[in-house]
């Protein structure tokens, strides 16, 4: 008979990207779009911005990770990817849900691109003037 392990899913939003995460008990291997996330990342910043839940919660080591990044740029990918694992860790203990809400990490980030406006350049930014 085949052994089933539980897996706890997690879907997080950062700008325009979207990171659905699965969580499995594991080594610690961390999973973006079949590429680890070194590879796929390749700044330490981001990486340890993705480690955060897990130093927070005391579960680094605990979980393997497996994330589909879609959308956006690979520092909003990395930020929707936070978001997931929390959110996942949130599934499989919900005692730790007041640490995670505590410093945000449950919470989506509203920031977003401003839309362009009419008669701009940008979003903010008008046209050059010049008086003569």
């Amino acid at each position: 008979m085949a052994q089933t392990t539980t897996r706890y899913y997690g879907t997080g939003k950062r700008k325009n990207a979207i990171a659905k995460v699965w969580l499995s008990s594991g080594e610690g291997n961390i999973t973006v779009n079949n590429r680890t996330t070194s590879n796929y990342f390749g700044r330490a910043s981001l990486e340890a911005l993705i480690m955060q839940p897990f130093e927070v919660t005391e579960t680094v080591g605990k979980f393997d990770v497996f994330c589909r990044a879609l959308g956006g740029g690979i520092s909003g990918q990395a930020g929707a990817l936070r978001h997931g694992i929390s959110k996942a860790l949130v599934e499989s203990d919900p005692d730790m849900r007041p640490i995670l809400r505590k410093l945000g990490y449950l919470t989506r980030d509203p920031r977003v691109k401003e839309r362009k406006k009419a008669g701009r350049k940008r979003a903010r930014r008008g046209f050059q003037f010049s008086k003569r």
